[in-house]
């Protein structure tokens, strides 16, 4: 079996790496020497550079637009947007707008995907919840009140109520995709306006000093055009954030091995490199083994969503391996890179700690890898009864 990336997803990666080839993570300001968040918004610039090299339609079909490419392709260029800690919403924008288009309905489909993937809109995701541990699709409630009485796809609007918490670039999208659930147990997808009757943002600020918005919808009435009920969306949507996480988490390590490699090269003690001892080199091959575990988990789950491919288990057990590896992998790394690095590390004229600030709030986002292999224990454990 050929597992070497295609002619077309090599390009996205090639493409992403000229883009983010000028992007200085260090020239950010750090919540350590300034007060707010890590970097107020997004580089807009950026953003528009990333239109223009056609990377923020991957996952839209040629008819939108789009480059008609896969998950796979999408994590190449999020890996590489890591690797620089680029201020763009990439990962909710190509998820959020990859979902609508496969699951929305014939006038959401004509709309917003075409304009996201120019990068005239923005989009982002409300996934965390209430509080960031329970399922989002709970955190609001979705009421459907048809048109004379008729049902959901005669038209009317839904009616949303709920918080979602730690939203990730609230303050700048043009429309939040909010998971909801209806009395009858499904789910359903609301594309809601930023600026719009019933909806309230609130400042968050996360642990790595990262600006988020805690959204509160109170009664706010969404036209039924613009929300997705198709089975299926909020899970397909979920599962392509979770992945573009772990590229994320990649990414980013693997940035801050080069970084420490380097570091260990030049400096020296007793006369001698540091690389040279044997208690840095232990720590520094046991990281790269936990990176290219990272990278061949993930990969084997951006493969399973994008291909479709049957197996004796779900995808979701292929994403959770991931997210273990992702979420355990990511904080060795960053320790490591710590530990070896001493004081310089801490340095905020030296970029390692906004790396480790990101990895944290990575690690946070994709959460604890004891429930991710619970979850496996009992995808494995029905399989077994099945």
């Amino acid at each position: 079996m050929d597992f070497t990336f295609t002619e077309e997803q090599q390009a996205a990666a090639e493409a992403a790496r000229g883009v983010f080839a000028g992007v200085a993570p260090d020239a950010v300001p750090s919540p350590a020497v300034t007060r707010g968040a890590v970097a107020e918004g997004f580089d807009r610039a950026l953003w528009d550079r990333l239109a223009a090299a056609d990377l923020l339609g991957l996952l839209l079909d040629e008819e939108s637009g789009g480059a008609g490419l896969d998950a796979v392709a999408l994590c190449l260029v999020l890996r590489e947007s890591a690797k620089v800690l680029a201020r763009v919403p990439l990962l909710e924008n190509s998820a959020a707008l990859a979902t609508l288009q496969a699951y929305g309905g014939p006038e959401l489909r004509s709309s917003l995907p075409a304009r996201a993937g120019r990068g005239e809109l923005v989009l982002t995701v409300a996934a965390n919840g209430l509080t960031g541990h329970d399922p989002a699709e709970l955190a609001v409630t979705a009421r459907h009140h048809g048109q004379n009485g008729k049902n959901a796809q005669d038209g009317g609007h839904w009616v949303l109520d709920g918080v979602q918490t730690m939203v990730p670039w609230a303050f700048d999208a043009d429309h939040l995709v909010v998971p909801a659930h209806t009395g009858e147990g499904q789910s359903v997808l609301a594309v809601v306006p930023r600026a719009h009757e019933g909806v309230v943002l609130a400042e968050q600020v996360s642990t790595s000093g990262e600006r988020l918005g805690e959204l509160r919808l109170e009664s706010a009435r969404i036209a039924a055009r613009d929300v997705v009920t198709a089975e299926g969306a909020w899970e397909w949507l979920r599962a392509l954030l979770t992945t573009g996480t772990c590229a994320q988490a990649l990414g980013l390590g693997e940035r801050v091995l080069a970084m420490t490699g380097d570091y260990a090269g030049k400096r020296e003690q007793f006369g001698h490199p540091i690389a040279s001892f044997q208690a840095v080199a232990v720590q520094a091959a046991d990281r790269y083994i936990d990176l290219r575990a990272m990278e061949v988990t993930l990969w084997q789950a951006a493969w399973r969503i994008a291909s479709g491919a049957p197996g004796a288990l779900p995808a979701s057990a292929d994403i959770a391996v991931a997210k273990i590896w992702a979420s355990e992998g990511v904080r060795r790394v960053v320790q490591t890179a710590q530990h070896l690095h001493g004081g310089f590390g801490a340095d905020v004229d030296y970029p390692l700690h906004r790396y480790h600030a990101w990895a944290k709030h990575l690690e946070l986002s994709l959460g604890p890898a004891a429930a991710h292999e619970e979850a496996l224990g009992d995808l494995l454990a029905a399989h077994a009864l099945g």
